[in-house]
């Protein structure tokens, strides 16, 4: 998974939160990433599957944010943090934040970008306090599920029938880490 034209290194990343301005990049980076899986056989994402309205609620519900090539440079990636998830994880005392969306813009993001932005998740999550980072991904993308292992997260579940957007209904494999808080 390199990236064939680095414009920087991952250590030239910079992040901000998103807020409504940023709509259309978000959707723009998820359509793009939807794209990239199904060029290589993964079912997982569906472009124009999440609209401004999702990422929207996500600003108001949650937390959305945008990997920077530099201060001013463009977008590299970005990610949803929750500090809750009922849909994966069910009721949860409140020890945990929850990374979903991780993406990188494959013509922009550095090699190493996406554990970078993971690495930049989990470092918000632990100064929010909570001591675990989660994320779920499909059962099936055992990739993925390599790539969040690999990363130093440990499976500790399967949810079979994980209502997701748009209705669908499939399952997934919970991970977590446990930070330094």
């Amino acid at each position: 998974m390199t990236n064939t034209s680095p414009i920087g290194t991952a250590a030239q990343l910079s992040f901000r939160r998103a807020d409504e301005a940023d709509l259309d990049e978000l959707v723009r980076l998820r359509d793009d990433a939807a794209r990239w899986q199904i060029e290589r056989g993964i079912d997982q994402w569906q472009p124009g599957e999440l609209g401004p309205e999702h990422f929207r609620g996500r600003l108001r519900e949650g937390e959305v944010w945008l990997a920077m090539l530099g201060p001013d440079g463009p977008s590299a990636g970005a990610w949803e943090l929750w500090w809750d998830d009922g849909p994966a994880w069910g009721a949860q005392p409140p020890v945990a934040g929850y990374v979903h969306r991780l993406m990188t813009d494959r013509r922009t993001a550095p090699p190493g970008a996406g554990r970078v932005l993971l690495a930049e998740a989990e470092r918000r999550i632990a100064a929010y306090g909570r001591e675990l980072c989660r994320l779920d991904c499909l059962t099936s993308n055992t990739r993925l599920r390599h790539y969040y292992e690999d990363a130093g997260y440990t499976v500790v579940g399967e949810q079979s029938g994980k209502a997701g957007d748009g209705g669908r209904t499939y399952g997934v494999t919970l991970l977590e880490k446990r930070l330094g808080v």
